[in-house]
């Protein structure tokens, strides 16, 4: 039996977080983020984003992709267990991360666009835009946070999206 552990939470810098596979409970291999490690029937391969594992999948030589299973003990594995025991919480948690993070996205875009459209060459050729929306510092704060609760979120569920919890990185 295979394992994978990511100790992801001490170090943020997913440069030096490590992969650790383990066989029958022993240390089998070790590699940096992104690993793949060759078993036999293919390859286990790990991603991590910011804020968690972003992939976690055994790849069969023929293609096709199982998600692993997190162990019960890890972060992820209560995160399933909440999802098992009370399925209604959990999909109004994952609801209110997403409207949330697609908040944030729009927001971070209309933040984006309004200083980039005030550089000369850009405003004489287009115009400048001036954003619709301005929030006090304090609620800006409060957004990037709950963005960042979100993403942290939708890691423990093992789900990714590059544009939802790619901006929010």
């Amino acid at each position: 039996m295979y394992a994978i552990d990511v100790r992801h939470w001490q170090n943020q810098s997913s440069v030096n977080v490590k992969a650790h596979l383990y066989l029958d409970g022993k240390l089998h291999a070790e590699s940096k983020i992104p690993a793949t490690f060759p078993v036999p029937g293919g390859t286990i391969e790990v991603a991590m984003s910011g804020f968690g594992i972003k992939r976690c999948h055994y790849v069969t030589t023929a293609g096709a992709e199982y998600q692993l299973v997190p162990h019960p003990a890890s972060a992820e594995g209560r995160r399933a267990r909440l999802d098992r025991d009370h399925p209604a919480l959990s999909r109004w948690i994952g609801f209110c991360s997403l409207i949330v993070l697609l908040i944030g996205a729009g927001l971070l875009v209309v933040q984006i666009v309004e200083p980039l459209s005030r550089i000369p060459p850009i405003a004489s050729r287009i115009g400048s835009f001036e954003s619709p929306i301005h929030l006090p510092l304090w609620l800006n704060i409060t957004l990037g946070v709950a963005a960042a609760m979100g993403s942290m979120e939708r890691a423990l569920r093992l789900r990714y999206n590059w544009l939802l919890d790619g901006a929010a990185n």
